[in-house]
């Protein structure tokens, strides 16, 4: 096997494992459900900001026409409609790490309830997404190195055992 063969397989290898790797570890949730007897809600984080999709139990038809307002760790915010029909709020404690009890007051229609359910910011470590951060790169780099080191020694072996 010729050294560029052997180096295009060697990234190859490299490059499955470190797919292989990515896709195994689990990733933080960054989304909350809540379901009650009349709405269904799916709520998704984004930085500071909560998307968040109302649907109604009995014929699954989005909710667009609601007064929608979140308690979330103490404070209570008022949500604006969003251009797909479903609703957002910012707020900076959205940023904070770890696990926080959110309830959605919803009135639409003369039908008020309280969904209540349990969202999980990521750890802010950078490895929490699958896409990209400072750690994911440092294993991507490391991976390489190491294949190219691997390479460049089994040529240098090749080199001396024929003689040049």
């Amino acid at each position: 096997m010729n050294l560029p063969a052997a180096l295009g397989a060697a990234i190859l290898l490299c490059g499955f494992g470190a797919m292989r790797a990515e896709a195994s570890t689990p990733a933080a949730s960054r989304r909350v459900e809540a379901r009650g007897a009349h709405y269904r809600l799916v709520g998704l984080l984004r930085a500071d900001t909560m998307d968040i999709h109302v649907s109604r139990i009995l014929d699954n038809t989005p909710v667009s026409d609601a007064q929608v307002t979140v308690e979330f760790r103490g404070r209570t915010y008022a949500t604006t409609a969003s251009i797909d029909g479903g609703y957002e709020f910012s707020a900076p404690q959205l940023r904070l790490p770890g696990s926080a009890a959110i309830a959605f007051e919803i009135a639409a229609g003369g039908v008020d309830e309280t969904l209540r359910g349990v969202v999980r910011m990521p750890d802010g470590t950078g490895g929490h997404s699958g896409h990209g951060g400072a750690r994911q790169l440092g294993w991507w780099v490391l991976n390489f190195a190491v294949c190219i080191g691997f390479l460049a020694l089994i040529a240098r072996r090749r080199k001396r055992e024929s003689g040049d």
